[in-house]
């Protein structure tokens, strides 16, 4: 079992945080725009936690040279059934930096949508608070 989907399973928030790569970007699956950086992408999971129900990953497929992951999630947002899969891309120092997210039906990526916009100020709190706690602690 891969490191990442060991920490997510245990909702481990801060070891799912020690694997991302300060220049990690996060491609979210309801948004346009990638969200750069360690703080931002680790706030955003932390939020994803909040929101799914009962999620689980039922597969996890890597590249031989174990630079690229992919993991095939389930879980309920809202009431809708959500499958989805984590691209995972990790640099020479084995810390991800990139990791794009796509989901299926179009009806629970609505509900994953609403429930993350609700989560959004949070989000960016939590985010502005890591910046500042690290720029303090530099």
């Amino acid at each position: 079992m891969h490191p990442f989907r060991k920490a997510v399973e245990a909702r481990d928030t801060a070891a799912v945080e020690a694997l991302l790569a300060e220049n990690v970007v996060f491609t979210s699956p309801v948004a346009f725009k990638p969200y750069p950086g360690k703080e931002l992408t680790a706030a955003i999971l932390r939020g994803v936690l909040r929101v799914f129900e009962d999620f689980r990953y039922v597969r996890e497929i890597a590249d031989p040279g174990g630079r690229d992951h992919a993991l095939i999630f389930e879980a309920t947002v809202a009431g809708k059934a959500i499958t989805g899969c984590d691209f995972l891309h990790f640099d020479d120092a084995g810390k991800i930096d990139d990791f794009m997210v796509m989901v299926r039906p179009l009806s629970a990526a609505t509900a994953l949508a609403e429930a993350m916009g609700a989560q959004f100020e949070r989000i960016q709190a939590e985010a502005t608070a890591a910046l500042v706690a690290k720029s303090e602690g530099a």
